[in-house]
């Protein structure tokens, strides 16, 4: 049985992914029994989805179906369960900033994109989707070279994974101090579809806008789409401040399918 990224790490009596020892290899093998599929494999854009700090939650599995309709095939990353992690200790030392900062939870993006896009999968259009917590770590990434020993806390990064790279979903990121794109123009570009709510109380909306100046230094093509709303206000099982509002999650699924739709194209 893989042991997981939490076990083997607590072991050198650090956090997870701090040392930057695992390989791609390593880091995927402890993902992948974690990794939740969507849609017909192998088949359609290949979309990899990433959850906030509060755990894969009820919103998720409707963007996936809502790719899956598109002709995608979706793979939900659980960055938690790979850990022995539950939600609730995720709430606790994730969600306040003690553990597993976006540069770190990076490498599970980079791992992931590497476990599913070898062979045939390499011609395949990859989009990248995060929410919250997972979209700090996908534009973490994307400021990373990924030539160095332990960038994005991997001993053998390579930017290879990300060579199909079509279009990246970017819900309510993080935006406070950590966050690389604060301070850092991407290395790579792709086209952007940013979510940002006018009411986060994590992430002012001066800082989201800031955070979506670095892609665009680099070139990409990023929309940004600005609403009246909280944190995570496509979740159901939000707590106040942050509230639930149906009609902008669903304008939330409409505009994440047509971003599937048009990177398949």
């Amino acid at each position: 049985m893989t042991d997981s990224i939490y076990d083997r790490v607590a072991d050198r009596g650090t956090s997870p992914t701090a040392a930057a020892g695992d390989s791609l290899a390593r880091r995927w093998s402890a993902l992948e029994p974690y990794a939740t599929r969507y849609g017909e494999r192998g088949q359609g854009p290949l979309v990899l989805m990433f959850h906030g700090c509060g755990g894969v939650r009820d919103h998720l599995p409707l963007y996936a179906q809502a790719a899956v309709a598109e002709g995608a095939e979706v793979v939900v990353i659980d960055s938690y369960a790979a850990r022995g992690w539950s939600d609730t200790f995720g709430l606790a030392f994730v969600c306040t900033g003690l553990m597993l900062h976006g540069k770190e939870r990076a490498g599970d993006v980079l791992a992931a994109a590497w476990g599913l896009t070898r062979g045939e999968g390499a011609k395949r259009p990859l989009i990248l989707a995060g929410w919250s917590h997972g979209a700090w770590s996908i534009m973490d990434l994307m400021t990373m070279p990924l030539k160095d020993w332990g960038e994005a806390g991997i001993a053998d990064p390579t930017p290879a994974p990300l060579a199909k790279l079509k279009a990246l979903f970017l819900a309510y990121p993080y935006g406070g101090p950590g966050a690389l794109s604060r301070v850092r123009t991407w290395v790579r570009a792709a086209p952007v579809l940013g979510v940002v709510a006018t009411r986060d109380h994590i992430t002012g909306i001066g800082d989201a806008r800031r955070l979506f100046e670095a892609p665009r230094a680099a070139g990409a093509d990023v929309q940004l789409w600005e609403l009246d709303a909280t944190h995570s206000f496509d979740e159901p099982t939000g707590v106040f401040p942050m509230r639930f509002d149906a009609a902008m999650r669903d304008e939330s699924l409409t505009r994440f399918a047509a971003l599937v739709r048009d990177a398949a194209a």
